[in-house]
């Protein structure tokens, strides 16, 4: 059995493809505001959110237990709309020798937009499960961020 693996989901959303790259590559602080099963994040080591060496801390729900982790962006890929984060610490080091989450936000077909997730990870033992939690994490996180991204839409719409 391998230790290693790669597992992904893709959700079609509302907003844009450029407005879901914007808030994860230039507001991912604000996630802690308006996904539910995201309970805290802040700034460990660094002076920006969004750069390579910046260090964050974030707090969520993960199967139905609240754990922390810390957080690196790895690479930006502008044309793409693509980031790596990689995780580490508490929740992930008792599991995982590698884990990366990787980030796309793509444009389909007739100006609509989807939101895919994927992960990368070498487990520390044939015991420790596919981190499919995170897969449902994410679902719900996107979920919650999509909702606040097109209400914010309307807001914007009805101002002018």
């Amino acid at each position: 059995m391998s230790l290693s693996g790669k597992i992904s989901t893709e959700l079609p959303v509302h907003a844009t493809a450029d407005k879901w790259f914007h808030i994860m590559s230039k507001k991912i602080h604000h996630i802690q505001h308006v996904a539910d099963k995201v309970h805290g994040a802040k700034l460990h080591e660094g002076d920006d959110w969004h750069i390579n060496d910046s260090v964050k801390h974030w707090t969520y729900t993960l199967d139905g237990k609240t754990v922390t982790c810390f957080e690196t962006i790895e690479s930006v890929d502008e044309e793409n709309k693509r980031i790596a984060f990689k995780l580490f610490g508490e929740a992930i080091d008792e599991k995982y020798k590698v884990f990366t989450s990787t980030f796309e936000a793509i444009e389909k077909d007739g100006g609509s937009a989807a939101v895919k997730w994927s992960v990368e990870y070498e487990k520390v033992s044939e015991e420790v499960h596919a981190p499919y939690g995170y897969l449902e994490l994410y679902d719900h996180v996107v979920r919650d961020i999509d909702a606040h991204l097109v209400e914010d839409e309307k807001v914007t719409a009805n101002k002018n």
